[in-house]
């Protein structure tokens, strides 16, 4: 399905379909439930220079169309990953993105120098963390943090950084334009927004951290107009991703200008929702007149 073959920063993947972080482990967990070699790459858990043990329980609540959690970046750390992870992921024959987060600066840097030289394809770094010398800020809330952030990543990086936008911010075109003033290769959203809920009947909040981030169907909407937003606003690709669960949804975010979608919660209830949307992304091509999906990635833009 040379078709379906799109261009990341470089990095040409076999198809626009990646899995999104956190959804998805680092593979180990799907690999008897779907063919992880169909998908277009496999974006990893975020990974830290440290082990991080996440939030306390209960922390992910169901909601109406959609999900919350707070599991807090819980994962192993970077030399548990390059010990174990990667060498499973190189079995298959679709590219990697690790994610990547940190709660200061050299957080990050430690990561991303301790994958220079490891056989991994993009970085995927996740500014929704708290910045702990800022008071618990999230990088991504800023401008200025953003395209600083981004151009500090960028001197220690081998493989080209994708900057995880978050959507819990004023004007996503601002902080999207900040990443691109900073060097990203590209960009993805949306991250989680944050949401609540509350058990009535024990009169208790759902998670034990109070808020978490709402994932799922319901956010599809909000997703879409940030994506088309910012694939107007910036020149570098556009990854999509919220509240996708079948090719339908995936067409929308490339025509709305994403370059490759990312699926999400979908995966915990259909873990073949990815290899899924691949083949109905190659469909709708077929029976729709088109050679290459990149002819209609962006299309809206030109309506």
């Amino acid at each position: 399905m040379s078709r379906l073959k799109v261009n990341i920063a470089g990095v040409v993947m076999k198809n626009p379909v990646t899995v999104a972080s956190g959804t998805f482990g680092s593979g180990a967990e799907y690999c008897e439930l779907t063919d992880i070699s169909k998908l277009g790459a496999v974006t990893t858990k975020g990974v830290a220079n440290i082990p991080w043990a996440g939030n306390p329980v209960p922390r992910i609540a169901e909601t109406y169309g959609g999900m919350l959690n707070a599991i807090g970046l819980q994962n192993p750390g970077i030399d548990v990953f390059i010990k174990r992870d990667v060498p499973f992921l190189k079995q298959y024959d679709t590219k990697i993105i690790v994610n990547v987060c940190g709660k200061t600066e050299s957080d990050y840097i430690e990561v991303v120098e301790k994958l220079y030289d490891v056989p991994v394809d993009l970085l995927e770094i996740n500014i929704s963390c708290p910045n702990v010398k800022e008071g618990g800020i999230a990088f991504g809330q800023k401008a200025e943090s953003v395209e600083h952030i981004t151009s500090q990543i960028k001197k220690y990086a081998k493989q080209p950084i994708i900057m995880k936008l978050s959507p819990n911010v004023t004007d996503i075109t601002v902080m999207a334009k900040a990443a691109q003033a900073g060097g990203a290769d590209a960009v993805s959203l949306i991250n989680t927004l944050t949401g609540m809920k509350i058990d009535i009947y024990k009169r208790c909040f759902a998670l034990a951290n109070k808020t978490g981030g709402l994932s799922g169907p319901c956010i599809k909407p909000v997703a879409l107009r940030m994506v088309y937003q910012t694939a107007m606003a910036v020149n570098i690709p556009v990854i999509g991703m919220g509240g996708i669960s079948n090719a339908e949804d995936a067409i929308e975010f490339l025509l709305a200008g994403a370059s490759m979608v990312s699926v999400g919660t979908a995966n915990f209830y259909n873990p073949g929702a990815g290899v899924n949307i691949v083949e109905g992304i190659n469909e709708y091509l077929i029976d729709n007149g088109f050679n290459d999906v990149n002819q209609i990635i962006g299309l809206s833009g030109k309506w």
